[in-house]
């Protein structure tokens, strides 16, 4: 049905179809422009406390593992201490020096241990004030981010709750108005519409130049739109072109000053 309909179209309602499809369109266009960059802020934010959150965790992870190996170094400590007491109560009861001197350097090698252990927790302490240092910024950065994420990505769900009908609706009524136009022409219509910063590829002459880029419209070429016989496109952006009465507009003539004459002296 709809093939027959672009068959039997005349050019004027094909061109008026293709002018409601850009109206409808413009409308769709508006909406998404009103979201503007908030979905892609939103998405933005949204890995930006992702990161936060993983870097965050990490620290917390690296404060636990420290944490665990002052706790180890402790209980080394204390391993250490009760076998001096023990090696130190065996040197009452040796039977001779070569004892007395083994057990000695058992003594030593202990205390060395908790040498060594007592100089780790101290590194580990460090190491922990460290990290948390370098994460408070990152903890507060990460509260500051989640906040902003939460206010855009509420703005935006309003938004969209605000919209969504009107856009689905225009959607519709988009789809069912390309029914009415062939596919050629609907073709270069979207291909026009892509290439075009303001998705405007039907504009009316206005001003005697086109409503798209402004650049001036021979007279000749203005009758011939006027007439609709064919379609006409702009030789500057080749965007349709269209009468103004066609998208409901009137054309306002400005009327040319008129010369001031000089005044003849008497």
């Amino acid at each position: 049905m709809a093939k027959k309909a672009n068959s039997e179209a005349t050019v004027e309602q094909r061109l008026q179809a293709l002018y409601d499809l850009q109206v409808i369109d413009s409308k769709i266009d508006k909406i998404r422009t009103i979201r503007g960059e908030l979905p892609l802020e939103v998405q933005d934010l949204e890995d930006e406390v992702a990161g936060l959150e993983t870097r965050t965790q990490k620290a917390a992870d690296g404060i636990k593992a420290l944490e665990d190996d002052i706790s180890a170094r402790k209980i080394q400590i204390k391993e250490s201490q009760a076998a001096i007491a023990k090696y130190k109560e065996q040197q009452n009861n040796v039977r001779n020096n070569r004892e007395y001197d083994s057990l000695t350097k058992e003594i030593e090698f202990q205390e060395l241990e908790i040498q060594l252990a007592e100089k780790r927790i101290k590194e580990f302490q460090l190491g922990i004030e460290n990290k948390k240092e370098a994460n408070a910024s990152a903890v507060e950065k990460l509260a500051q981010t989640k906040a902003e994420w939460e206010h855009k990505k509420n703005e935006l769900e309003e938004i969209i709750a605000e919209t969504e009908k009107e856009e689905q609706d225009l959607s519709k009524q988009s789809a069912k108005a390309e029914e009415l136009i062939e596919a050629r022409l609907l073709t270069a219509y979207k291909r026009i519409r892509d290439n075009a910063r303001n998705g405007l590829a039907v504009v009316p002459v206005l001003r005697n130049a086109c409503g798209g880029c402004f650049n001036k419209i021979p007279p000749q070429r203005q009758l011939d739109i006027n007439m609709h016989k064919k379609v006409i496109v702009c030789e500057h952006c080749g965007r349709v072109l269209i009468d103004p009465a066609m998208a409901g507009i009137e054309e306002v003539v400005e009327e040319k000053p008129k010369r001031r004459t000089r005044a003849t002296k008497s």
